[in-house]
C-alpha cells in the first residue's frame, strides 16, 4: 500500500505551543532574539527533534541551521523549505517559527510515509532575520547568499553583546550539529510566513502566493532653519524648518501613495532641535521608509521626495539635506516556484491570491541564486511584531499542507514511496 505524506495537525500546533515557550513572554508573546540564551534553546530543540527522527542536523559560520533529509542523489542540490525562529523583544509566536516548524512537519510527514527523493531535502532556520538585537536583519540569508560580512566582525547588540561572541557561542552551544561554510548550491526554496498584514483575512482567502518582496530605501531629511523665540519672531522674520517639514510630508503623503496602489511611504521618526516649547527650532529632522516592488518607481519616488523636500525648506528660506541611510533592492519571485504553489492550492481546494509582499523575509535574498517562493497564511487583525499576533490553527495547518503539497510536486518526478 502507498501512503501519501500528509501533515499531522496536531503535531504541528504541539510544537508551536512547544517553541512558544522558550521566551515567553506574560502577555503571550516570545521574546526569543537572534543568538540570545531562549534562541539557543529554541535550536537545540529543533536539532534534538531532527536527530531523532534520524535526520542529519548542520550549522554553518553564520549560525544558520540546516537538518536535511537525504536523498538518493547527494551530489543533487537540495531543496531548501524553512525560515527563522528569532523574534522581536516583545513578538509574536508565529512571525518565523510558524514557518520553521511547517518545513520540519513537511519533512516529518515525508519520512512517515517513508518517500524517498532523489533529492535531499533541508529545513533551515536561517539566523537573525529579525534585526532587533543586532542590525541588519536577514543577516543568515545574506551571509548565505554572498554578501560580505567583513564589516559585522565590529557590530555590538542592543545590550552591549559583540556580535562575533554571540555567533561563536552559539555555534558552541549546539556541537551535535556539523559545521559547514556558509553558503552552497540549492535547487530553490520556499518559505511559508504570516502575511503580517490584515488582507487575507478581509478577505476570507486561506493562502496569499506571493510573487515578488517591495524593494526598500530609507532616508532621512534634515531641513535647517534658524532658531528664534516664540513669542517674539514674527511671520516675516522666520526660518521654521518645521513648517518645511509639516508642508513636506503632507504633500508626499497627498501624492506618492495615493497615485500609486503598489507603493508605500511612512515617516517613522521626528525630531526637532533644540526641542523646546517656546522656540522656533534650529533643525527638523524626519525618516522616510519607502517601498515599492518596482525600482524604476522607487527611483521616481526618491526623485519626489527630495524635489519636494527641497522646494518647501526653500520656501521658507532653510535649507534640506537628504541622505540615503538604507537600500534594499526587491525580488520577483520564480514564475515556475508561484505556479507551483498555486497548483498545489488549487488541489487542496484552498483559496488563495497573488500578491506582493511589502515587508522583506529571507526569501528575498534567496531569490537572486535559485527559484524562490513564498507563501502568506492570515493573521487576525493583521498584527505582527506584537505579543497579541495570531494565526488561527486551521489557516496554519492549511498553509503547512500547501508547503508540503508544493515540495512533493517540485520532486515530482524524483519522488518515490518506498513501501
Amino acid at each position: 500500500m502507498t501512503l501519501v505524506p500528509k501533515i499531522d495537525g496536531e503535531r504541528l500546533l504541539g510544537r508551536l505551543d512547544a517553541f512558544a515557550r522558550i521566551g515567553s513572554t506574560p502577555a503571550g508573546g516570545v521574546n526569543r532574539q537572534a543568538f540570545s540564551v531562549e534562541d539557543r534553546a529554541a535550536r537545540r530543540l529543533l536539532a534534538e527533534l531532527a536527530l531523532g527522527r534520524g535526520f542529519q542536523v548542520f550549522q554553518d559560520g553564520m549560525a544558520n541551521l540546516f537538518i536535511r533529509r537525504w536523498g538518493l542523489d547527494a551530489a543533487q542540490p537540495p531543496l531548501l523549505i524553512g525560515s527563522h525562529l528569532d523574534s522581536q523583544p516583545t513578538g509574536g509566536r508565529f512571525d518565523g517559527a510558524l514557518g520553521t516548524l511547517s518545513a520540519f512537519e513537511a519533512l516529518e510527514a515525508l519520512e512517515d510515509a517513508r518517500a524517498q527523493t532523489l533529492m535531499s531535502i533541508e529545513v533551515v532556520a536561517w539566523s537573525n532575520e529579525e534585526g532587533s538585537r543586532f542590525a541588519p536583519g536577514v543577516m543568515g540569508s545574506m551571509a548565505f547568499t554572498g554578501a560580505d560580512i567583513s564589516a559585522w566582525n565590529s557590530i555590538i547588540g542592543s545590550d552591549g553583546a559583540p556580535l562575533s561572541e554571540e555567533i561563536e557561542a552559539t555555534i558552541a552551544a549546539l556541537p551535535e550539529a556539523k559545521l559547514r561554510p556558509i553558503g552552497m548550491p540549492i535547487s530553490g526554496y520556499i518559505e511559508l510566513h504570516i502575511e503580517q498584514g490584515p488582507s487575507l483575512e478581509k478577505e476570507r482567502t486561506s493562502i496569499g502566493v506571493v510573487t515578488a518582496v517591495q524593494g526598500t530605501r530609507w532616508l532621512e531629511v534634515s531641513i535647517q532653519g534658524s532658531a528664534g523665540h516664540a513669542g517674539t519672531t514674527g511671520l516675516a522674520y522666520r526660518r521654521d524648518p518645521m513648517v518645511a517639514a509639516v508642508a513636506a510630508m503632507h504633500s508626499l503623503q497627498a501624492t506618492i501613495m495615493p497615485h500609486d496602489t503598489s507603493a508605500r511611504l511612512t515617516v517613522g521618526r521626528i525630531a526637532a532641535k533644540p526641542g523646546s516649547i517656546n522656540a522656533i527650532p534650529q533643525t527638523v529632522t524626519f525618516t522616510v521608509d519607502l517601498r515599492h516592488p518596482r525600482p524604476e518607481r522607487l527611483d521616481a519616488m526618491e526623485a519626489e521626495l527630495r524635489r519636494v523636500c527641497a522646494a518647501e525648506a526653500k520656501a521658507q528660506n532653510c535649507m534640506a539635506t537628504i541622505s540615503l541611510s538604507f537600500d534594499m533592492p526587491g525580488a520577483a519571485f520564480s514564475p515556475e516556484m508561484i505556479e507551483t504553489i498555486e497548483e498545489a492550492a488549487r488541489r487542496l481546494d484552498l483559496r488563495h491570491k497573488q500578491m506582493i509582499s511589502g515587508a522583506f523575509h529571507d526569501a528575498l535574498f534567496l531569490a537572486r541564486v535559485a527559484p524562490a517562493a513564498m507563501i502568506f497564511v492570515p493573521c487576525r487583525d493583521g498584527l505582527s511584531h506584537n505579543e497579541s499576533e495570531f494565526v488561527e490553527p486551521a489557516d496554519a495547518i492549511c498553509g503547512a499542507r500547501v508547503l508540503l503539497e508544493a515540495t512533493v510536486m517540485l520532486a515530482r518526478s524524483r519522488l518515490k514511496t518506498n513501501l
